[in-house]
């Protein structure tokens, strides 16, 4: 991922959870995201029974100066949450947001690379 300035961020999007152990996953792909790109904000969000949400971690980044955001969906599938809630949120994102860019990314289960990696992890040590 090639983001040439700080004032591009980044959102990691999850569903959320009340367990706090579900969150380390999200923290530990956040932590790397940062540390590929350390000019670049970096923050988690969640669609439900987490803080913060995308609205928040969005209003985060710019009070920061950001003004491009990249939200990846940490979805390994493409239901409901994806596919039609995530994009009303964005939209709202950019009426709330004008001087902001958002860009969506595919939800990250649709990369071929993350399929991959999956069905090495499922296979090793057969």
């Amino acid at each position: 991922m090639n983001i040439p300035s700080a004032n591009h961020g980044v959102i990691l999007f999850g569903h959320g959870s009340r367990d706090p152990l579900w969150h380390k996953p999200i923290e530990a792909v956040a932590a790397q995201t940062a540390a590929l790109s350390p000019d670049t904000p970096v923050a988690c969000a969640y669609l439900e029974l987490s803080t913060p949400d995308l609205a928040t971690a969005v209003a985060g980044l710019v009070e920061r100066q950001v003004r491009a955001v990249r939200i990846v969906p940490l979805f390994l599938g493409v239901g409901r949450h994806a596919r039609e809630d995530l994009p009303v949120l964005v939209a709202q994102l950019r009426q709330t947001y004008p001087e902001v860019t958002f860009t969506l990314n595919k939800a990250v289960g649709e990369d071929s690379r993350l399929v991959q990696l999956l069905a090495q992890i499922a296979v090793e040590n057969l």
